[in-house]
């Protein structure tokens, strides 16, 4: 009903054989964010909507000297509002600095499904972490109440250990799918039952009325591939609407 945006951010939505508007497609024109650039996401879903949100590519966040860049998103998904938050990956340079938040509101009634994802260096460079910080922050509040708080961090002190088995374990791609809605054992089966033929490490597990699978790989195809073949399966069982696997990703 309402769209606001400002440079470099802009919103799409792809022409559909339907009259309704069924995925919104964010586009960063600058191009990659650098430090210190500060980009801001809400999305609302009102009563009845049923709308995905993706991203035209990867985004890219650039070398850093000193400031960190920052990346906030705000989903709120209320009454019987259906919303898929599924953009393509984040993939962090070396020596970038990036600070990111996940912010979910949630009502009884709604149904979500929100996924963010990491990628470690320019894997297809070759390229290795040799510094970088990076916090990855998610919040989820349902029916007015805290039920899920996440932080995820990596400090300059740290990415020399990264390849520690307690830590990463030489994975450099790292995803976080998460839903609400009806059916939760159902859907916990299915991703458990999927998870050990996939091409990437995966787990998941039922906390505070949200399904939580975590997803790591050592290459982002792998994590790619991983994530298709959840997501495939999801919208199977889901039914029609936007929990599917968006356009974007495959141009």
């Amino acid at each position: 009903m309402d769209v606001y945006q400002k440079s470099p951010i802009r919103v799409l939505f792809p022409r559909t054989s339907g009259s309704r508007v069924e995925e919104a497609v964010l586009v960063n024109t600058s191009g990659g964010v650098a430090g210190g650039d500060r980009l801001q996401t809400d999305v609302m879903a009102i009563e009845d909507a049923s709308i995905a949100i993706t991203t035209q590519a990867a985004e890219k966040v650039y070398r850093a000297l000193k400031e960190p860049a920052h990346i906030v998103t705000t989903l709120h998904a209320h009454d019987t509002s259906r919303l898929a938050w599924l953009p393509q990956e984040t993939i962090v340079f070396d020596r970038a600095r990036l600070s990111r938040e996940t912010h979910v509101e949630i009502t009884s009634g709604a149904e979500l499904l929100a996924l963010e994802w990491l990628v470690l260096g320019r894997t297809a460079h070759g390229e290795k972490l040799s510094a970088g910080t990076v916090t990855d922050h998610w919040r989820i509040v349902k029916d007015g109440r805290l039920v899920w708080a996440d932080s995820f961090r990596i400090t300059d002190e740290v990415v020399p250990h990264l390849c520690r088995k307690a830590l990463l374990s030489d994975c450099t791609a790292m995803a976080t799918l998460v839903y609400f809605g009806s059916e939760l054992e159902a859907r916990l089966k299915l991703v458990r039952d999927l998870s050990s033929s996939l091409e990437c490490h995966c787990a998941a597990t039922l906390f505070s009325g949200l399904v939580v699978a975590r997803f790591a790989a050592r290459t982002s195809y792998d994590l790619r591939t991983g994530l298709l073949s959840v997501l495939r399966q999801l919208s199977t069982g889901l039914g029609r609407g936007p929990f599917q696997v968006p356009r974007m990703w495959s141009c």
